[in-house]
């Protein structure tokens, strides 16, 4: 049996495991789904239990579709939905509350006083982020000071506190390691992304004890072994990344200027900006892109709550179809030219607005709007939302782009990506693989076996499948972004009145 590599995707709403030939290629997957936690208006919670069990289940499940015994894996990697934040116990590993996901607002008004204290700027300069509930440090600090005796337990040294890498691989180790990767840590408003280490000033800032958080490694470097007691024999953890730097990673977006674009649960456009840490003028973030042999890559990204989640609330909540697969149909019925926009605001708007209190809108509507006008306008929301993105990098002074690669679930659907070429008005290329985020944990599980001598290798497996081109007038592509922009300002007016502030 030819080795194999192991990629663990822990995902926003389900846990894959995949297991790929070093050549890159699909040999197993198993998916399973797992619950969202809703317990206010805002609030978006994971059961830490699920997160751990449906983990086991599917890496157990794809090693066993793929016929691989676990002594013939070379190594694991991992990929996680990032920001997502846990605390459990340094002895029992029990979460002492359920999992905060990125998507959570709670955390706003600390966020709007902390900008008010003219903090922001501080916390940019070393991050690269903004103030907002969408990353780490304020969850974490949220679960100490809202957890009857947590804040306590980890003055004590009692307590450990991570991303969901970090809850995963202190598990899989069975607590013997407590680590994550420079993507992850780069995420959580804590970490000095120029230093690469934890910042005390900012630890200070939010209240976190420094002995609650793990050790910061290189994306392809030794994160432990996975117990044998899991799967049946040692396996090696050798590469870790958030989702987006992985689907980076799984796109062979080495070169600066490079640049793609995953459409899973969010909407996460990410650029390679090699060895310099870029501020934007205009809400982008400045991120890791992968730290490997002790450099640093950075990247600036652009982050879209809603893109798939916007086709599961039209399915799951109002129901307006049954399955997502639908879409496609109402779409080519409807055809690209109408006038109905969704701004799906379910969780506030991300970049490059940052408006945390924003909620979703439905607006042109007439007498003739129907289903197939509603869930069209929400597949158009996904490439209007990109092409905000885009004109802000643009606005930011880099080169206009030539092309955009594009991954995630959303990506299988052609009227989509050709919509999307179309507003953007730059091919739109879709590869052969389009699991690059469990592929990007691959590649950095090969990477930190010695399966793949560099980054260059690893540029030489990834293959195009499909090339979208435009074929709308810019014109016209112009006209109906100008109806998103108008339908998204009335969004905003509407959150400025509901907060009471006028900014």
């Amino acid at each position: 049996m030819t080795k194999a590599l192991l990629a663990i995707d822990q995902g926003t709403t389900s846990s894959r495991a995949i297991v790929f030939c070093p050549q890159g290629e699909v040999l197993a997957c198993a998916q399973k789904e797992f619950e969202q936690h809703y317990p206010r208006d805002g609030w978006v919670e994971h059961a830490p239990s699920d997160i751990w069990n449906t983990i086991l289940e599917v890496c157990r499940d794809a090693l066993a579709q793929a016929e691989i015994n676990p002594s013939d894996l070379i190594a694991a990697g991992i990929t996680n939905q990032r920001e997502t934040t846990l605390i459990w116990d340094r002895n029992t590993g029990e979460a002492v509350y359920p999992a905060i996901v990125w998507q959570d607002r709670r955390t706003a008004a600390f966020c709007a006083r902390l900008k008010k204290e003219k903090k922001e700027a501080l916390v940019r300069k070393k991050t690269g982020l903004l103030l907002d509930p969408y990353f780490s440090g304020t969850k974490i600090r949220w679960i100490l000071d809202n957890v009857e005796g947590a804040r306590e337990k980890a003055e004590a040294g009692e307590l450990l506190t991570g991303t969901v890498d970090s809850f995963l691989i202190w598990h899989l180790t069975k607590g013997r390691v407590h680590a994550t990767d420079a993507t992850n840590a780069s995420r959580t408003l804590l970490f000095n992304i120029h230093k690469q280490t934890w910042d005390p000033e900012l630890l200070e800032l939010f209240g976190i004890p420094a002995s609650l958080l793990p050790d910061v490694r290189d994306s392809a470097g030794d994160f432990g072994h996975i117990d044998a007691d899991w799967l049946g024999a040692e396996v090696p953890i050798r590469g870790v990344a958030g989702d987006q730097q992985a689907a980076l990673i799984g796109q062979a977006c080495f070169s600066a200027g490079m640049c793609k674009s995953t459409y899973g649960t969010g909407c996460f456009l990410v650029m390679n900006t090699g060895e310099l840490a870029l501020t934007s003028s205009h809400n982008l973030l400045t991120t890791v892109a992968y730290r490997i042999n002790g450099k640093t890559t950075y990247a600036l990204e652009g982050s879209i709550f809603m893109a798939g989640a916007t086709i599961q609330w039209l399915r799951d909540a109002v129901k307006l179809i049954d399955d997502a697969a639908e879409s496609l149909a109402l779409a080519q019925q409807v055809g690209s030219r109408q006038s109905v926009y969704l701004v799906p605001a379910f969780t506030g708007l991300g970049a490059p607005h940052w408006d945390p209190n924003a909620r979703g809108t439905l607006a042109g509507m007439t007498r003739n709007t129907g289903i197939p006008e509603i869930v069209t306008a929400g597949l158009q929301s996904v490439a209007y939302q990109t092409q905000d993105l885009i004109q802000a990098i643009q606005d930011d002074g880099l080169a206009k782009l030539h092309s955009l690669r594009v991954d995630g679930g959303m990506a299988v659907n052609d009227w989509v990506l050709q919509f999307l070429a179309d507003i953007l008005q730059i091919p739109v290329e879709r590869p052969a693989n389009t699991e690059t985020t469990a592929l990007g944990a691959a590649y950095l599980a090969g990477l930190g076996s010695g399966t793949y001598k560099s980054l260059e290798h690893i540029a030489e497996l990834w293959k195009t499948e499909s090339i979208f081109s435009p074929d709308m007038p810019e014109e016209d592509a112009r006209s109906l972004h100008q109806g998103w922009l108008n339908a998204l300002e009335g969004t905003k007016t509407i959150s400025r009145l509901n907060t009471g502030c006028d900014q």
